[in-house]
């Protein structure tokens, strides 16, 4: 397979394998995100509505893009880490792997709602800076400017979740509290009775928007895992996208070209003249080996992963240099540089369509089993009161409304944080901070604030000891 010894072809369907099965325990991990309104308010019949959900995850991730995923990849500059033995690499990939599944495991046992986010993050920085502490390692191994970008991402979305709620169920309770419709929306729902069908069909919709979004996020981090485990341990394969001319890159790096020659390296610091200069020559063997191939496929499987880390070094030395206050260089010529280099970008961000459904498929059926424990913790846990029906499309909106946002501007986010802020944000709108279950909102803010230290030493741990196995 993919012309590695059988050890190692054995060890990639393992960690592929795995990367699925973080996917499948994903999807049951953060079903309840979509699917406890429905049920609590007895807008769906459970089974219907897990199925439903699993429909809409899988289709979110068949038409979500890829732009999280790339996310995802660049955390980890793997262009700086395929340098290493065969053994390293698998060792990096089980280990972030075995770690991110484990902690997904026990928190879902537990009825805590955690995020599959925090968790993947985590045990990518933990191989990241458990390789970089070798004693032989000079390279970045952790992009620590994306890290912080997901990082804020990861942080601002609950809280933007839980306030927006609130400002929803306030403009809610204001717009309808003169007319027919508003003792309906905040009344407890009736025992084992649907709602009215205006108020079921906008619950529906909101729990199809969340299973959607969260398909088309969550489930782009599992593209970006297995790509991530491709380009790591069988590069010379999944370093370049076949489906790209090599040759249609020409303009762009024409236009990059002239970008870079009007830029006035004498203000710049002696280091960035440095990788200014080291800029310009990759970016002159690219034009060399790519400007008259017709295909990637002509390209030798051992010239590609090279071709790529200079694609990808040459993209993160220029968008490091446009930062620099002291470059002196036009706000059109900045604009003309970003576009060009994203255009450069479209032979090396992509994913196969056979990874894409894999993980259609993982998550799609993850959503299926396994929800009730979390459900339970969503639907009766957060509040201490039965979820109404203005509390359960509120939360949904504004959950759908910022991951949906989130996944245009390719950042990841966690599900599960943003939805059980929101129905906290909607328990707090209706009779305020006593409104919440203490212990309940304590445990997820544990698990919130141990998951990093926890999964992070963890996959770290485990690849020091998987690096000494392989």
């Amino acid at each position: 397979m993919f012309e590695l010894e059988l050890s190692y072809s054995i060890l990639l369907v393992i960690c592929l394998l795995a990367a699925c099965g973080f996917e499948f325990v994903n999807g049951f991990h953060d079903t309840a995100n979509a699917v406890a309104t429905v049920i609590y308010t007895n807008s769906l019949k459970p089974w219907i509505a897990v199925i439903w959900s699993g429909i809409w995850n899988f289709i979110g991730v068949l038409f979500g893009g890829i732009s999280v995923a790339m996310g995802i990849v660049y955390l980890l500059p793997v262009e700086s880490l395929v340098d290493q033995s065969m053994g390293q690499s698998i060792a990096m990939v089980m280990a972030l792997l075995i770690s991110a599944i484990s902690w997904n495991l026990i928190t879902w046992y537990l009825g805590i709602p955690c995020s599959s986010s925090h968790t993947l993050i985590a045990s990518i920085l933990g191989v990241g800076i458990a390789y970089s502490l070798l004693p032989d390692v000079n390279a970045a191994a952790v992009n620590w400017g994306k890290a912080k970008e997901i990082g804020m991402s990861l942080l601002v979305s609950p809280l933007f979740g839980f306030s927006m709620t609130i400002v929803l169920m306030f403009l809610l309770r204001s717009f309808t509290k003169k007319t027919k419709y508003g003792d309906s929306l905040f009344k407890e729902p009736k025992k084992n009775a649907p709602p009215p069908l205006w108020i079921r069909s906008v619950l529906i919709a909101t729990c199809t928007g969340v299973s959607f979004f969260h398909g088309s996020n969550d489930g782009q981090k599992g593209v970006g895992l297995i790509m991530l485990i491709l380009i790591g341990i069988v590069p010379g394969y999944f370093a370049l996208s076949e489906s790209v001319s090599p040759e249609s890159l020409n303009g762009s790096f024409v236009k990059i070209e002239q970008v870079m020659g009007v830029m006035d390296s004498s203000t710049l610091s002696a280091p960035d003249r440095v990788i200014l200069a080291d800029t310009k020559a990759m970016h002159a063997r690219l034009v060399n080996k790519l400007s008259s191939t017709p295909s990637v496929a002509v390209i030798p499987k051992s010239e590609r992963f090279a071709i790529r880390k200079d694609i990808m070094v040459m993209n993160r030395n220029l968008e490091s240099m446009l930062k620099k206050e002291e470059l002196r260089l036009s706000d059109k010529d900045k604009a003309i540089l970003k576009s060009e280099l994203k255009s450069v970008r479209t032979i090396t961000d992509f994913a196969p369509q056979w990874v894409v459904l894999m993980v259609s498929f993982s998550l799609g059926l993850g959503t299926m089993i396994g929800w009730k424990r979390i459900v339970k913790t969503i639907g009766e846990k957060i509040g201490k009161e039965h979820l109404t029906y203005a509390q359960g499309a509120s939360a949904e909106l504004v959950a759908a409304a910022t991951i949906g946002l989130s996944s245009g501007l390719g950042l990841p986010v966690s599900t599960t944080h943003v939805l059980s802020s929101g129905i906290a944000g909607s328990m707090v709108a209706s009779k305020g901070i006593k409104n919440l279950q203490g212990d309940t909102v304590r445990n997820i803010l544990i698990a919130w604030f141990l998951t990093l230290p926890v999964v992070l030493i963890l996959s770290g741990t485990l690849f020091f000891l998987f690096r000494l196995l392989l």
